[in-house]
């Protein structure tokens, strides 16, 4: 999808509507959260809308902006402010994949990604992000993510179901199995929750332009055959006289807290010293 996503960069904000209230509700959430990180990082920054929020939060912490796509990278530079670029204020654009982060071990005090991950090709996939993320971030550091859940287009599936259509939309992984692979990465009691944001759209063809701006449509839906298609959209019932497109949202952070172990599985005991009374 490296190459959809490139090709999506100059139109990416004209569809980009979910992320940009997945982001807003993301960034509720650090309301609750008392964190100074020193280094920030949007990872699968598309054109820096998570960035720029993270920045208005931490202003004195160094942004960093990556992801795989060299053109949303450039977009997102090209919309820094002057002011910030003039003062080296501005994001460090990072080209990176998210399984195999450029960045030492224990740099960053936050790492935030929004609607990136479920992109991945596989759970092991997501297994590995979630390993890098906690290999990058510091004790005391927090990842805070969203994705989409198995409910993702459901309204599409019940019509591909209806007519007989093989299920053309991508799977991604439940809840459960995200929290479980958190845990596995190392990090500790994550909370996990998810709601339904419904879309609608006039025309299917108005549904899938905006897959094709964002860069998503052949990821998001395959490569059913045309005439399949209509079928499925013939079937795609309305409510109240367009065509419901519902995304489950799952939202996600978790702490990365002192080993309890080494590598090679020893127990690690600390002592804190009294002061003598």
């Amino acid at each position: 999808m490296r190459e959809d996503f490139a090709r999506a960069a100059n139109r990416y904000d004209e569809a980009a509507v979910l992320a940009r209230e997945t982001g807003r509700r993301m960034a509720e959430r650090l309301d609750f959260v008392r964190i100074a990180p020193q280094r920030i990082a949007d990872i699968g920054c598309a054109t820096g809308d998570g960035i720029r929020e993270l920045q208005r939060r931490y202003p004195q912490a160094l942004p960093l902006a990556i992801d795989y796509a060299r053109p949303m990278l450039a977009a997102a530079s090209a919309r820094a402010p002057w002011h910030e670029r003039l003062r080296g204020r501005a994001p460090r654009a990072v080209n990176a994949d998210v399984r195999a982060l450029p960045l030492a071990t224990a740099s960053l005090g936050l790492a935030w990604s929004n609607l990136m991950l479920h992109w991945l090709d596989d759970p092991p996939a997501l297994v590995a992000a979630f390993a890098e993320f906690h290999r990058v971030l510091d004790v005391g550091g927090l990842l805070m993510f969203a994705m989409f859940g198995p409910d993702t287009l459901k309204e599409l599936r019940a019509a591909a179901l209806k007519v007989g259509a093989s299920d053309m939309a991508r799977r991604f992984v439940d809840m459960h199995d995200i929290g479980d692979m958190l845990v596995g990465a190392g990090f500790a009691d994550p909370v996990m929750d998810m709601e339904m944001i419904t879309l609608t759209y006039q025309r299917p063809g108005d549904f899938l332009a905006d897959q094709r701006r964002l860069g998503v449509r052949d990821g998001l839906l395959g490569q059913l055959a045309w005439r399949d298609w209509r079928r499925v959209f013939a079937a795609w019932e309305r409510i109240d006289g367009r065509l419901p497109a519902s995304f489950e949202i799952v939202y996600g952070h978790a702490w990365k807290v002192a080993p309890r172990e080494t590598p090679d599985g020893k127990a690690i005991i600390r002592f804190t010293s009294r002061p003598n009374r």
